[in-house]
């Protein structure tokens, strides 16, 4: 690598910036990122991630658009085709064990200002929210898809910001799963006892 005033030239500076970014998230949950600081950790000059970020709302979208593949391809893995419920249940679990695997991103992912103009984050998010629509409509045809999508997805995140903010125990993974299954379940198979 050259070296011009005390600081490396990388080969892929934008790959380092979001590195180093994710770094500080995992350091210290965010407070701690700025540019100045991701510059400081990929080892280049203050200015350089201005090359490829315009600011810190443009870092943290792509940080976030990266944390959203990550996640489908969390979710994808976790059952490649769910077609019964107990398949998607299955799905949930990796949701929430994603946020817990990775807190800073997933707050970053969903509860840190951007820009709402990102076009790699507006992909990215709309690539999750389609992936959670297509399952569930494999998993319920008569339903109407869309409102049971937003409930599914609803569900499935407030349990990950629960178990994040310490209302549920995580200490266990598997009372984790296990807790994720039941709730889950218990909403699909409800029935009123009254009409």
């Amino acid at each position: 690598m050259q070296r011009t005033s005390g600081k490396y030239h990388h080969g892929d500076l934008r790959a380092a910036c979001l590195r180093a970014a994710r770094e500080l998230l995992e350091e210290d949950g965010g407070s701690g990122l700025s540019m100045r600081a991701v510059a400081r950790r990929a080892g280049v000059s203050a200015t350089a991630p201005y090359r490829h970020f315009e600011d810190r709302d443009s870092l943290v979208s792509a940080v976030a658009a990266q944390g959203y593949r990550e996640l489908a391809a969390r979710l994808a893995a976790a059952h490649p085709s769910p077609e019964t419920p107990g398949d998607l249940a299955e799905v949930a679990v990796a949701y929430v064990r994603f946020a817990l695997d990775h807190p800073s991103l997933f707050r970053t992912m969903f509860a840190e200002p951007c820009d709402p103009d990102d076009a790699e984050r507006v992909a990215a998010g709309t690539a999750i929210w389609e992936y959670v629509h297509r399952i569930v409509v494999g998993v319920f045809p008569g339903a109407d898809p869309g409102a049971l999508s937003t409930a599914v997805w609803s569900l499935v995140h407030g349990l990950a910001f629960l178990h994040l903010d310490g209302k549920l125990d995580t200490t266990d993974a598997e009372a984790v799963a296990a807790q994720v299954r039941a709730a889950f379940h218990a909403l699909l198979t409800a029935t009123p006892t009254r009409a």
